[in-house]
């Protein structure tokens, strides 16, 4: 028999010595998470509590009651509920096809491996795609106006305005949707539709009265999720549309670059007031997610 090692030998071990040797495999995770996204989000916060000498005040989050910040606010939520709503439906209406429908298997690794690259690709890259595509001499505006007699800029359409943002955000809206909706579609079980066609239920009225709300929780989750993920993208807002939208990313990057009339604790106050509207979304999304998930299991 093999004898313990003494209390005093024990406590001399090391502590990275007694932990398993898997849990190391956290410590970048948690030193680039700490790092990249606790600590400014902390920064910003105290920030937006603090004058330049650094004295507590409520000031800078006072000061977001204003006109101009409102009006900014306000443009983010409806370009964000739009995008979320359009991406929400779109995506469902392509994940829905993809597995319950008579699409052919083939496509679904293509589509879920576009899925996940586009659904990250944002900032300057994808505000020049569009500009490239459906700006004002851009390739698919040049076509329609050359060779259909289609000028989009007469029928009112702007890439650098509320619909022209929004559909570039779509980009990235849907299929995100496709990867966060598929799942849930692929939970839904067989023996909930054979039973209600037993019973005489219809197509529709399984969706209405089966499916749907089953997937409720989910769809509305995602869509929180999605208007997090449109309210917070400032690197394609500033990238495309540059100061003329009023929108609270393109606000927040005036304040910070430190123009003139610049002020970054104000700034800063910008983006604790994006973090908590973003920080509410995803609650409401973690919360539905594990709703939706009980129905899975």
């Amino acid at each position: 028999m093999t004898s313990r090692p003494s209390p005093d030998i024990a406590r001399r071990v090391p502590l990275m010595a007694r932990l398993p040797l898997h849990w190391l495999g956290l410590v970048p995770f948690l030193l680039f998470v700490t790092l990249f996204l606790l600590a400014p989000t902390m920064y910003i916060v105290v920030g937006a509590f603090r004058t330049i000498d650094g004295t507590f005040t409520f000031d800078n989050v006072i000061g977001l009651n204003t006109a101009s910040i409102r009006s900014a606010y306000w443009v983010s939520i409806k370009i964000s509920l739009a995008s979320a709503s359009l991406g929400c439906l779109i995506g469902f209406c392509m994940a829905a096809a993809m597995t319950l429908g008579g699409l052919p298997k083939a496509i679904r690794g293509p589509l879920l491996t576009f899925s996940g690259v586009a659904s990250n690709f944002a900032g300057v890259p994808l505000a020049f795609a569009f500009l490239a595509t459906l700006g004002p001499i851009g390739l698919v505006t040049v076509f329609l106006k050359t060779s259909l007699g289609i000028d989009l800029r007469m029928l009112g359409f702007n890439i650098l305005s509320f619909w022209g943002l929004t559909i570039t955000y779509l980009f990235f809206q849907i299929p995100l949707m496709i990867l966060i909706i598929t799942p849930a579609l692929d939970g839904l079980k067989r023996e909930w539709r054979e039973a209600a066609e037993i019973l005489g239920a219809t197509g529709p009225q399984y969706w209405r009265m089966v499916a749907f709300p089953i997937l409720f929780p989910a769809i509305l989750g995602t869509m929180a999720l999605l208007f997090a993920n449109s309210f917070g993208a400032v690197a394609t807002a500033i990238a495309l549309t540059g100061s003329s939208l009023n929108i609270v990313p393109i606000l927040l990057f005036a304040q910070i670059r430190g123009d003139v009339l610049g002020d970054p604790h104000l700034g800063y106050a910008l983006a604790f007031g994006m973090i908590v509207v973003t920080g509410i979304a995803n609650t409401i999304y973690i919360v539905l997610r594990a709703r939706s998930e009980r129905w899975q299991k």
